[in-house]
């Protein structure tokens, strides 16, 4: 069973200029992945269906704080990795500590940068920089019924019964 790679981005640029020369195609998208759900690994999927590998952005516990509040992250960057690398469609993934995965898409420069239903390809952070080099940008549908919000939610009804 093939298990993705969790890399710092230093190891992992190494690693995706070497595909990129050997003519593979890469496929970029970034979250919070807190509590991974059918929705997550259909996204996940469906985006690397369009690219010979998958690169997953990972927002760090900080960076989750300062974007959902100080009840999340729910589960530990490290341990959102691990779930995500073990997943068929992911080929790497790394973590990131700044609010936007900026950073990384202009040290990896993927040929596609995915993101969900909810964002417009317009508003997608790096879109601008990706289509500059005439990359790709997308925003795939969610699959309805699925978010870690949701989840959330539904976890606290249930505590109050």
């Amino acid at each position: 069973m093939k298990v993705g790679e969790i890399l710092s981005l230093a190891r992992l640029r190494k690693k995706v200029e070497r595909l990129k020369r050997r003519g593979r195609s890469v496929a970029f998208t970034n979250g919070c992945f807190d509590l991974l759900h059918a929705g997550h690994v259909a996204y996940l999927a469906a985006v690397r269906r369009r690219a010979d590998v998958l690169v997953v952005g990972v927002n760090s516990d900080r960076s989750v704080r300062g974007l959902k509040g100080p009840g999340r992250p729910l589960t530990p960057a490290g341990e959102r990795c691990r779930v995500l690398a073990g997943l068929r469609a992911v080929d790497f993934v790394t973590v990131f500590d700044a609010p936007t995965p900026l950073s990384l898409i202009r040290a990896l420069r993927p040929d596609l940068l995915a993101k969900g239903g909810d964002w417009k390809p317009s508003q997608i952070v790096g879109a601008d920089l990706v289509r500059s080099y005439g990359g790709k940008v997308i925003a795939v549908p969610y699959l309805a019924g699925h978010s870690t919000t949701g989840l959330i939610r539904r976890i606290k009804r249930l505590r109050k019964i």
